[in-house]
């Protein structure tokens, strides 16, 4: 079954070579000629951003697809699809019969203004979902997911996320052991469910202080094993517990408990992705017993340490021979 991509001038390329190379994986691993096909409204050579051109068909050679998605990127060429009457009429045809169709990161303007995300929760690059959610207020935006999957729709965070959109896609259809192989032939460490974070608290938190608390978040990452309760945070930077609760909120978006929980927690999953047993990766980010540590992961990730550790472990580890 065909999937195709929708390109135009000034696309982002790794939006179609990611997901290309994961569908084209599959249908290798199912014995079968790659059935990836990547579409523009006249065909031919389109220029993506980076200035590499790609060959493309044109909008009537298509007429069905398995999977259909948008690409992202920006600029006066996505300006132009979202106004490409022709072209969103070619899609509205296409989704109706296809199993699934989509975008992946700002493809979601795109679908947006071809009336395809009212009343549907969707996906985009972080950077831009405020700028979809003010434009298309009607759509529900989700701003930190990797990718959303709404019935027929699926929709992803920017660039390497729509790999991880893909690989959902494929372990769907075809079960994880097909889609783990494409991940360790793809040499990612880690695969990251649709409801994982598009940025660590670390660097998100880093990216806010804006200096104030740069050194604070480094020590935090570097000590995540010890007691880091306020007392010992506020010792640091010479703040009264009240006023340090109150300025790391607003530098950070986050209280430091909370900031300090998801950081563990988010080095608990990295380390979980590298094998580590899920006793050690509490023990090694500061929880109180693996029970705790248990409660807090499937909380924030909506699976359990050792399902995390059972699904990315193996999606990180070199094949046999």
């Amino acid at each position: 079954m065909q999937t195709i991509l929708l390109v135009f001038p000034g696309f982002q390329l790794l939006d179609l070579s990611g997901p290309a190379a994961v569908f084209g994986a599959a249908a290798e691993g199912l014995g079968r000629g790659s059935d990836v096909v990547a579409v523009s409204r006249r065909g031919g050579a389109v220029l993506s951003s980076c200035g590499v051109a790609v060959a493309t068909q044109p909008l009537p050679a298509v007429e069905t697809a398995d999977t259909l998605l948008v690409v992202g990127g920006d600029g006066p060429g996505l300006s132009a699809l979202m106004e490409d009457r022709q072209t969103g009429d070619w899609f509205r045809a296409i989704a109706g019969t296809a199993r699934r169709h989509g975008s992946i990161c700002t493809g979601a303007f795109v679908l947006a203004a071809w009336g395809l995300t009212a009343g549907k929760r969707v996906a985009t690059h972080w950077n831009s979902a405020e700028r979809l959610s003010h434009g298309f207020p009607e759509t529900t935006v989700d701003a930190d997911s990797m990718f959303v999957e709404d019935g027929a729709l699926w929709t992803s965070a920017g660039v390497t996320a729509g790999i991880d959109m893909a690989l959902a896609m494929v372990e769907r259809d075809h079960g994880p052991r097909l889609a783990n192989g494409i991940a360790r032939r793809l040499v990612l460490s880690v695969r990251r469910p649709g409801n994982q974070s598009q940025y660590s608290p670390l660097l998100r938190a880093q990216a806010k202080a804006a200096g104030r608390y740069t050194d604070l978040v480094g020590y935090i990452a570097g000590n995540l094993d010890r007691k880091l309760d306020v007392e010992a945070l506020c010792a640091r930077v010479g703040e009264t517990p009240r006023s340090f609760h109150r300025n790391f909120r607003e530098a950070t978006g986050k209280t430091p408990a909370a900031f300090v929980t998801a950081a563990r927690l988010d080095r608990a999953r990295s380390l979980l992705a590298e094998g580590a047993q899920v006793k050690t990766a509490a023990a090694a980010c500061g929880f109180s017993s693996p029970e705790h540590f248990t409660k807090s992961f499937s909380g924030a990730f909506g699976l359990s340490p050792a399902a995390w550790r059972s699904l990315n472990a193996t999606a990180s580890a070199p094949p046999r021979r």
